[in-house]
């Protein structure tokens, strides 16, 4: 296993039903959707495997009823899978004992839910400390702490505030806090913005990301809308009636959907944000005129090349090399899906 795994999952089964260990071993572990049906059980998560990587974001996201939550729950064993292997850093994950799974719950894993679980009877200082408190943390300690983080997420003159007082990006901003007081290594998130106004929701969205340059945290989070996963994700994994039907880069997904469902999600997504110069780029021009980078997006520099006469030549950074080169017409027809004027 790489290094950089956090997570490791492989062949992961959640069935429910009135045997589903028996169900799973009758049919060899791998039942057929038919076979499911026939028999009335539900296959909400089904021969799933995957890595997590230090440092990354990887987003799980399908329609409602593809098994992402229920995914989710399984890895942090809320849920344990009803087979497969699962271990984190190099450790079996089912194998841990209850107390074990607590200790690891309470050091290593934050977690953030759509409904924000706030204490309603803590101020704001309170419920962000409260999981310190649980963890039998001094008192001087967690406070310093909860106050360390409150100012973290920006909420800094709002200690006393209790949760009916604030918004809904407010309430959001404490639940974040609060997963991060315990400094956990993994954090995994389930639809955290979901039901925020669109406003509020694009705002929490910036805030993630300016956290997740501070912090470098290993991220597991959960969503149904695919430019939400495209603005936040490193990978996204795509499920459907509990499969996994790819896992790529945003960029790999959009330029290469694996079948019609991924491709619908994609449809629609800010391709000029998304696919980089380099996916695009034809072999160098003898006629090209200006430079444009390899790693920038198609949108960063589409006014440059679309005012060109001649293609623009591609540079590679890394060594200052050019590469290739871009024209109108590739970079209307990525963008627009049409001819340039």
């Amino acid at each position: 296993m790489p290094t950089d795994v956090q997570i490791k999952c492989r062949n992961l089964w959640k069935v429910f039903g009135a045997d589903p260990k028996g169900f799973l071993h009758r049919h060899n572990g791998a039942p057929t959707a038919e076979a499911l049906a026939d028999e009335g059980y539900i296959g909400a998560v089904q021969d799933v495997s995957f890595d997590v990587h230090q440092g990354e974001i990887l987003i799980i996201m399908g329609l409602s009823g593809s098994g992402k939550s229920t995914l989710i729950r399984c890895i942090t064993r809320l849920n344990d899978p009803t087979s497969g292997e699962m271990e984190y850093e190099g450790r079996d994950l089912l194998k841990l004992s209850e107390r074990d799974l607590i200790d690891m719950r309470r050091h290593k894993m934050g977690m953030v839910f759509q409904n924000f679980g706030l204490l309603p009877h803590r101020d704001v200082l309170e419920n962000v400390a409260f999981p310190l408190e649980v963890q039998g943390i001094a008192r001087p300690e967690r406070i310093e702490r909860a106050k360390a983080m409150i100012e973290l997420v920006g909420l800094s003159g709002r200690e006393s505030y209790f949760p009916r007082e604030l918004s809904g990006g407010q309430q959001q901003r404490v639940g974040i806090a609060r997963s991060l007081a315990i400094e956990p290594d993994i954090w995994f998130l389930d639809e955290p913005f979901s039901a925020l106004d669109p406003l509020i929701r694009a705002e929490m969205q910036d805030e993630f990301i300016r956290l997740q340059s501070l912090l470098h945290k290993t991220i597991v989070f959960i969503t149904h809308d695919f430019e939400e996963a495209t603005k936040l994700a490193d990978r996204i994994g795509i499920m459907k009636d509990g499969r996994m039907v790819q896992l790529a880069t945003p960029e790999e997904l959009v330029l290469n959907p694996a079948d019609d469902y991924v491709a619908e999600f994609a449809k629609n997504a800010p391709r000029e944000r998304i696919v980089s110069v380099g996916a695009i780029m034809q072999p160098v021009a003898g006629n090209a005129s200006g430079t444009v980078p390899m790693s920038a997006k198609i949108g960063s520099v589409a006014e440059q090349v679309l005012t060109s006469e001649h293609p623009v030549a591609v540079m590679d950074e890394g060594n200052n090399t050019i590469v290739g080169s871009i024209d109108r017409q590739t970079i209307a027809t990525s963008i627009f899906g049409t001819r340039a004027a």
